[in-house]
């Protein structure tokens, strides 16, 4: 038996009406009878992830356009992060993600190389995304 397939009988076990969804690689991934009730939902194809334990999934880049299919449909959605054994809201899991890739944009900045309008222009859109990320953490 695969470790992620332990996981979600693990999972499953403590809380069967929440929807599991695994990070794997670049792909997130749908197991058993998760994968069954998404497939029919999101018109996702069904495959096997061995012999006896199915699967569904897309690509790690389209995940806030499912989350909202599968939260608009009335499910509640878990993030489970293969690497570090984790499970997250789906909301708290994009937020963070979002929040990374906004720390990884503010990083690239190269000061050096900004007119004075460029500046004015950065620091405008860091306050208004900093402004949005408080309303979603509900500070």
């Amino acid at each position: 038996m695969s470790k992620l397939y332990e996981k979600y009988l693990l999972l499953k076990k403590q809380n069967s009406s929440i929807l599991y969804l695994f990070k794997s690689g670049i792909f997130y991934i749908f197991l058993e009878e998760d994968a069954k009730k998404m497939s029919f939902l999101l018109n996702l194809k069904l495959t096997n992830l061995n012999e006896s334990v199915l699967k569904c999934g897309f690509p790690v880049n389209n995940l806030a356009k499912y989350s909202s299919l599968i939260q608009k449909a009335g499910y509640e959605l878990h993030i489970v992060d293969t690497i570090t054994e984790k499970t997250h809201s789906s909301n708290d899991y994009i937020l963070n993600a979002t929040i990374k890739d906004f720390i990884r944009k503010l990083s690239s900045i190269d000061s050096n190389t900004l007119s004075i309008s460029e500046a004015y222009s950065t620091i405008e859109s860091i306050t208004m995304q900093a402004k949005e990320f408080t309303k979603e953490m509900k500070f």
